[in-house]
C-alpha cells in the first residue's frame, strides 16, 4: 500500500449539527427493548442526554454501535441479503482520526472480510461527525472500483467510474490503460490533507471469468473483485453520522453478470457474448438479449464457484429474503424494501419476490447518503 498526501481536496474540519435528543432517545429504547438484560434504560437515558447537552452529542458503548450497525443493515431497503443481519462483524475503529489511520483500517478491512474467499459480511466504524469535528470520509463509492479513461474512441473500463478516475489523476495518480485497474482511495480526513491510498494486491480478491461450457469466454478477458464494499455512505445510530463506515457483504451474481457487465453504460458486453454465441441480433424479437445475458450469468457464477469465492444465486436469495420477512413479521418489526432493487435484474417475475408489495418506509438506525 501507498499513501501521499494532497491538499487539493482538503475537507473543513468543523459542522454546526448536534445531536438531536430524541432521534437519541429512540435508538437507546430500542436496544434496550431488543437487549433487556442490558442494564438501567433510565440511567442510560439520562447520561446521554447530559452528553448532547454539555457537548452537543454523546458516546455509544460498543453494544449499542454494534447493534446500530447490525440493525442498519436490517433496515436497508435496497438489500436482499438481510437474512444475516445479525452476523455483521463490526470494526470498531472510532479511534483512529488519521488519514493514514482510515487508509490502513480500509485496507484491513478488505483483507479481512475476503477471508480467503469465505466473505465475511463486515463493517468498520471510523470517528463520527461532531458539533466539533468533522468524521473523515472516503471519496470512492466502493472500496474497490475499476477505473474509466476517457479515449477518443470512447471509455477504456468502467465508465461509472470516470469522473472518480479524473479526480485521482488530479491528485498525481498515473494509472494505466487497462480494462480493470484497481483506483486507489481517496481519503479526506477531519482535518488535514487529503489522502491518496494505492491498495495492495494481497487486498483485492479477483475473479477471472470463464463460462463452463464455452472455451472462448476466457479470452474475453473479462473478470470482477470479490468483495463489494460500499464506502461512500453514512452510518446513523441514534441521531450521530458515522460518515466513513465501509460495509460488505457476499455478492448476488446478478449485480456482476446482469448489471455491471452487461448495463449499455457499464461493460457493455451483450452484443460480443452474443456474437460469440452466433445469435442473430439483427432483430429483437430473437431475444438475442435475454440468451446472452443468461450466458453471462452462468459464467460468473461458475467462476466464483470455481475459484472458492463466496457468492449467491437470485433464485436462492430470493427465498432467503422472504424467510427473512417472515421472521420479521414473527418478531413484530417492520421490513422496509424497495421493490425496484429487491427484484432481481434477471428473471425477475420468476422469482418469488416480485409477486408481493412491500413496505417503504424509512427506518433507522441506517446506512443513509450524505446531506
Amino acid at each position: 500500500m501507498s499513501l501521499r498526501p494532497f491538499d487539493a481536496l482538503a475537507a473543513p474540519g468543523v459542522i454546526e449539527r448536534t445531536t438531536d435528543f430524541r432521534e437519541a432517545e429512540r435508538f437507546i429504547r430500542l436496544y434496550h427493548a431488543e437487549h433487556p438484560s442490558a442494564g438501567g434504560l433510565s440511567a442510560r437515558l439520562r447520561d446521554v442526554a447530559r452528553g448532547v447537552a454539555r457537548s452537543g452529542t454523546y458516546t455509544h458503548t460498543y453494544e449499542e454501535l454494534e447493534f446500530g450497525a447490525r440493525v442498519a443493515w436490517r433496515n436497508s431497503t435496497r438489500c436482499i441479503g438481510r437474512l444475516y443481519w445479525r452476523s455483521l462483524r463490526v470494526r470498531d475503529r472510532r479511534h483512529v482520526d488519521t488519514a493514514e489511520g482510515v487508509a490502513l483500517e480500509c485496507v484491513a478491512h478488505l483483507r479481512e472480510a475476503t477471508g480467503d474467499g469465505k466473505i465475511r459480511p463486515t463493517v468498520t466504524v471510523l470517528p463520527p461527525d461532531t458539533p466539533a469535528r468533522r468524521g473523515p470520509r472516503v471519496v470512492n463509492d466502493q472500496l474497490i472500483r475499476y477505473a474509466g479513461y476517457r479515449t477518443r474512441e470512447g471509455v477504456v473500463g468502467d465508465p461509472r467510474n470516470v469522473a472518480l478516475t479524473d479526480s485521482a489523476k488530479a491528485l498525481g495518480w498515473q494509472g494505466g490503460r487497462g480494462r480493470f485497474d484497481v483506483l486507489p482511495l481517496i481519503i479526506r480526513p477531519g482535518m488535514g490533507d487529503t489522502l491518496l491510498c494505492n491498495l495492495p494486491g494481497d487486498a483485492v480478491l479477483e475473479v477471472p471469468l470463464v463460462h463452463p461450457e464455452y472455451p472462448w469466454f476466457a479470452d474475453l478477458g473479462l473478470r470482477w473483485h470479490a468483495v463489494p464494499a460500499i464506502s461512500d455512505m453514512c452510518l446513523e445510530i441514534g441521531g450521530i453520522c458515522y460518515p466513513c463506515a465501509p460495509f460488505n457483504g457476499w455478492y448476488m451474481g446478478t449485480e456482476i453478470g446482469a448489471r455491471n457487465l452487461a448495463d449499455a453504460d457499464r461493460y457493455d458486453q451483450l452484443h460480443i457474448v452474443a456474437e460469440h454465441l452466433g445469435l442473430d441480433t439483427s432483430t429483437e424479437r430473437t431475444l438475442w438479449r435475454d440468451h446472452a445475458l443468461v450466458e453471462l450469468n452462468v459464467a460468473v457464477l461458475h467462476s466464483f464457484e470455481r475459484a472458492g469465492v463466496t457468492m449467491t444465486d437470485h433464485h436462492t436469495e430470493a427465498r432467503r429474503f422472504l424467510t427473512h420477512l417472515s421472521r420479521e413479521e414473527k418478531a413484530g418489526r417492520v421490513c422496509p424494501a424497495d421493490w425496484s432493487w429487491i427484484v432481481p435484474p434477471l428473471s425477475g417475475s420468476a422469482t418469488p419476490v416480485f409477486h408481493r408489495y412491500y413496505d417503504t418506509r424509512v427506518l433507522t438506525p441506517a446506512f443513509v447518503h450524505h446531506r
